[in-house]
């Protein structure tokens, strides 16, 4: 995991383009106040509507989260609906020069009821409609210059129409001129039209459905198939709290289970991984280590409500919550914790294993970290502690984080401690002004 944790600083901003169909995701938000004299339903008191960009759009905002540089490629309507889903897409500064306007065309609306925190119902405003010879053409004629510096592409295919085969083969041919890694969320039962995809990403019923087999099958024969009617490099199959498993073609298969607290709701977590996934290729990271990032994401979308963000901070979070049984920070760490402590405040103590560990220093330390945003690091003083010593402190709740005086100059000069303590048999003895020992 200290390897993952440090992978996360490689993340960096480069240009993704998301082709595929956006949606609108509008959540109506209100309390039950009583039974309908009309129906045996509930009558909603309305107090705000939400709108979020949904399908494609959400895995646009969580590559926008980790810091990429998006261009969107669908189409939208010629209404309301579709005005204001361009608009939330460029307020949040993404490029939607690849956004095409149909006319005739209704832009998909998901609208959610949602009352005392829980969805009462999803009212779905749609027309499935394949998308226009003349429309179509036009998408691929623009490819080559949206294509310009894009490192991967991402298809999410909400099988809204928009992704026929034609345009998908014209997508192909252009990114395979220019080396362009395509990493496809299908849809449907026809996983050809995707051939030319470098890494396919179903769920499990997806996976199974477009090799029509019984869910009785091996998933190795599943996997196999699939491979085969795509002639993709590689196979991801997102299995929900089971985590994600790879296959290749050559029969490998790599298994990563997921760490969940708590499945609130699965919606968008597909779109997570995807946005994941393609922020990790474009940012040089091997296929395991987006495998195993997509993950960590995916676990932390379905412990939440709804289309949610993952952001480097929260991968952040999660991967030394991941890692609690090794506290000691190494410069693997640094990026992590450097998220983690955004926004927060930092006191360091110095201790050394010769000084001890009484009751009145554990009362003080706890006496910190209580407070409000607060966390604790402990710099190790001995040149080599003992590691019985250091487990003792990566045991305790009330240390969030232990370094080791090799260390301290390098994390110092990355972050600024708010407070630091010299550990003292009676309790802490604050340092005023600031020296870090």
């Amino acid at each position: 995991m200290v390897r993952l944790t440090g992978s996360i600083s490689q993340l960096s901003n480069q240009k993704v383009m998301v082709i595929g169909d956006f949606l609108l995701d509008t959540y109506t938000i209100g309390k039950a106040r009583r039974i309908s004299p009309e129906a045996p339903v509930a009558v909603i008191q309305v107090e705000r509507e939400e709108h979020r960009p949904g399908g494609a759009g959400n895995v646009v905002l969580n590559l926008l989260s980790l810091g990429a540089h998006v261009i969107a490629v669908g189409r939208i309507g010629e209404d309301l609906s579709g005005k204001l889903l361009a608009e939330t897409l460029q307020d949040e500064g993404i490029s939607t020069a690849g956004l095409m306007i149909q006319a005739g065309y209704p832009t998909p609306v998901k609208n959610r009821v949602i009352a005392e925190n829980q969805q009462i119902v999803r009212v779905d405003h749609e027309r499935i409609l394949p998308i226009p010879e003349m429309l179509e053409q036009q998408v691929i004629e623009k490819l080559s210059s949206l294509l310009e510096d894009v490192k991967v592409v991402a298809i999410s295919d909400y099988g809204k129409g928009f992704l026929s085969p034609t345009l998908l083969s014209g997508l192909m041919a252009e990114t395979k001129k220019r080396g362009i890694p395509v990493i496809t969320d299908p849809k449907g039962i026809d996983f050809t039209k995707y051939q030319g995809s470098t890494v396919i990403k179903p769920n499990l019923k997806e996976a199974y459905e477009a090799v029509n087999l019984p869910f009785e099958t091996s998933l190795d024969e599943v996997a196999k198939r699939v491979l085969k009617l795509t002639q993709a490099e590689v196979l991801m199959i997102t299995r929900s709290e089971c985590g994600i498993s790879l296959f290749y073609p050559n029969g490998k298969r790599d298994d990563f289970p997921v760490a969940v607290r708590e499945v609130k709701d699965v919606t968008g977590a597909g779109d997570t991984v995807l946005a994941i996934l393609a922020c990790s290729v474009a940012s040089g990271l091997s296929l395991g280590e987006a495998a195993q990032l997509s993950n960590v994401a995916a676990g932390i979308a379905i412990e939440r409500f709804g289309c949610t963000r993952v952001t480097i901070s929260d991968l952040a979070h999660r991967l030394l919550e991941l890692d609690v049984d090794n506290k000691v920070f190494n410069e693997n760490h640094f990026f992590a914790l450097q998220e983690v402590l955004r926004g927060k405040f930092l006191a360091i103590i110095g201790l050394s294993s010769k000084d001890g560990f009484s009751a009145a220093l554990f009362d003080a330390i706890q006496q910190l970290r209580q407070r409000e945003n607060w966390n604790v690091l402990v710099n190790v003083l001995d040149r080599e502690p003992l590691p019985a010593f250091i487990q003792m402190l990566a045991s305790l709740h009330t240390i969030d984080f232990i370094s080791q005086q090799d260390n301290m100059e390098k994390l110092t000069s990355i972050m600024q401690p708010n407070e630091v303590y010299l550990a003292a048999s009676n309790g802490l003895q604050k340092i005023e002004p600031i020296v870090i020992f």
